[in-house]
């Protein structure tokens, strides 16, 4: 059986955890037309999202849909000022308890984790099944298709009732998940959505425990739906294509055809941004001309930093240099 939650519905809904929830939602945003309608009534507002809770009256707005390119178009659903706030209430209770599930090596979306950790422990592995550099590393890597708009939302409340069994909270959760239809029923989650991001961990949950404990993949690296698993064995290798396609089939997920390779790490393989070999790694042609274009249109000092901070995790001194020089900055 697995571990349950011991935090109430109070819990999530209580005006305490609504004004901390605010708190860190409003950071960055305090200056945003609906935030400042929402900021002028806020206790009052705080008050009223806790009653219609409490009382079971609470219906989730609709959502304001767009397209932002990051580098390929991606459906952004925004929901309103009220939804968001509480998006944040539920968050600040459920990922304490469900981040203490994950396995270690998921890098996406969770504290202390993020891309750099992901990059580090991507060398650690490769040094380890290649003993230094004296052994072929094979590695496998596997992208999920349309991740976010296949994730089943009956599946997901699934796994939620195995750890959850407050039915108020499960009320809850339903009216948060089932609030967005990607335009097949019952299925998707918003790109937009706090609650979007523990909730695809948690989905993907599933897949890390079979990957470790069903396939016993020790050298294993998942962020959000890009997954690397790596050995000496490339015949092994190849025989976890069949088995991560069908486990992934009864999540109702499928794997990109066009992103699925066996490859070498002396051939270069292509894993968040950067395409990585034995001994360094280099930028990304894509993301090269992502960031060059982003610099472009957005010359300031913070975006340039952000960047040089990118360029510090791989082998990219000339390109570095090259910015440090632009007359702009």
């Amino acid at each position: 059986m697995k571990i349950q939650l011991s935090h109430t519905f109070e819990d999530i809904i209580e005006v305490e955890n609504l004004l901390e929830a605010w708190k860190e939602f409003v950071r960055g945003k305090r200056s945003k037309a609906d935030v400042l309608v929402f900021s002028l009534q806020l206790m009052g507002n705080l008050s009223e999202l806790n009653s219609d809770l409490n009382n079971h009256t609470y219906h989730h707005g609709s959502y304001q849909a767009f397209f932002v390119h990051d580098p390929k178009p991606r459906s952004i659903h925004k929901a309103l000022v009220r939804d968001r706030l509480l998006h944040h209430a539920v968050h600040r209770i459920l990922y304490p308890f469900f981040d203490k599930t994950f396995i270690a090596d998921s890098y996406s979306c969770r504290a202390g984790k993020g891309t750099h950790k992901a990059l580090r422990r991507f060398r650690t592995f490769t040094y380890k099944v290649s003993k230094n550099n004296t052994r072929i590393c094979w590695i496998l890597k596997c992208d999920i298709q349309k991740f976010f708009a296949s994730i089943d939302q009956d599946i997901l409340l699934g796994i939620l009732r195995e750890y959850i069994t407050d039915v108020d909270i499960l009320w809850l959760l339903e009216s948060v998940i089932q609030s967005f239809c990607s335009g097949v029923s019952s299925k998707g989650l918003p790109l937009g959505n706090l609650t979007s991001q523990l909730f695809a961990n948690i989905y993907m949950n599933e897949f890390d425990q079979f990957v470790k404990h069903t396939l016993k993949a020790k050298y294993y690296i998942r962020y959000a739906d890009d997954f690397v698993i790596f050995s000496e064995n490339r015949n092994w290798l190849q025989a976890l294509i069949p088995q991560i396609g069908e486990f992934l089939s009864q999540l109702k997920l499928e794997l990109h055809p066009d992103k699925l390779f066996v490859k070498t790490l002396a051939s270069g393989v292509d894993f968040l941004g950067w395409v990585h070999f034995s001994d360094h790694r280099v930028l990304r042609t894509a993301t090269k001309r992502r960031m060059m274009k982003r610099i472009t249109e957005h010359p300031t000092p913070e975006t340039l930093s952000s960047y040089i901070g990118l360029l510090g995790h791989g082998n990219a001194r000339k390109l570095k240099a090259l910015l440090l020089k632009t007359d702009e900055f």
